[in-house]
């Protein structure tokens, strides 16, 4: 017999043992729970936030229209050129012209177009811009009064253009005109008298030491945190004409008379802001707010 070349002899898999961390094995295991454990707290979280500080929307703010824009440096570029042209002195007409030199251009007549007469001059006390426009970009009008010792009260107006590198220059003559318009002085109507004789008393006391400047007197009628700035000419108060309410319960408005050192005599009128404080009448304010 021959010998078996082949035989069938079964065979086995072969096995591999690799040792690993305990801490590893824990971390895979343990790694989806950590997860969602995670997840749940930041949202939990989120939620106590947007509970005690809410988003709120964005308030979109337009910018303010260039009307609106107040230009401090053109109104007292007016202003200046308004005094310098209406005061003058016909004995010193190259004065005259050499105040004008830094507005006029070359395209405008010398002194702004203003002849002097033969005789005569002019001083303006003061002035005021008292009314504005805008007939283009970048350009205003400005009314401006101009108290004159010998012509009384003038209205000009000015046209002055801010140029691309900013500077002002005039933008054109001059031009007379008339007051804005305006009415008679009107009083409050259908005011309530205080009736309450206590706070009559309170007012009437906090008046007379405010215009007669008498600060530690008038502090005993004041408000925890009241702040008042007295007037820096001192007056007597003659009489208190009438206090009304002009909100209820918060603030009055009185009428009062007083005299001031040299004899004259002058009917003013004050607000003043009031509380009650357990059962006194206190005052918070009169007539203005000195921080604001």
């Amino acid at each position: 017999m021959s010998p078996v070349s082949n035989l069938n002899v079964p065979t086995h898999a072969t096995v591999t043992v690799t040792a690993r961390s305990m801490w590893r094995i824990r971390l895979v295991r343990e790694l989806p729970r950590y997860l969602l454990q995670g997840l749940a707290l930041a949202g939990l979280l989120a939620s106590m936030r947007f509970a005690i500080d809410p988003p709120r929307p964005a308030i979109a703010r337009s910018p303010a229209p260039a009307s609106a824009i107040v230009d401090r440096s053109a109104e007292g570029f007016a202003a200046l050129f308004a005094r310098r042209y209406l005061t003058w002195d016909s004995r010193e007409p190259e004065a005259h012209r050499l105040a004008l030199a830094p507005f006029v251009s070359s395209s405008m007549e010398d002194e702004a177009g203003l002849r002097l007469p033969e005789s005569g001059e002019q001083q303006v006390q003061w002035t005021q811009v008292v009314q504005s426009r805008e007939p283009a970009p970048e350009e205003h009008v400005y009314t401006v009064a101009a108290q004159t010792d010998t012509a009384g009260l003038l209205y000009l107006t000015v046209s002055v253009l801010r140029e691309p590198n900013g500077r002002l220059a005039l933008a054109g003559y001059p031009a007379f005109v008339g007051a804005p318009a305006s009415s008679v002085a009107a009083l409050p109507e259908h005011q309530h008298e205080v009736e309450d004789p206590a706070l009559s008393t309170v007012a009437t006391r906090a008046l007379r030491n405010y215009l007669d400047g008498s600060e530690s007197e008038l502090a005993a009628d004041l408000s925890v945190g009241a702040r008042v700035s007295l007037p820096g000419l001192t007056l007597a108060l003659e009489s208190l004409d009438s206090l009304d309410w002009s909100t209820p319960g918060r603030s009055l408005l009185a009428v009062v008379h007083a005299r001031d050192q040299r004899g004259a005599q002058y009917t003013l009128g004050y607000e003043l802001d009031v509380l009650a404080d357990a059962g006194r009448w206190e005052v918070s304010a009169i007539q203005m707010n000195p921080d604001s």
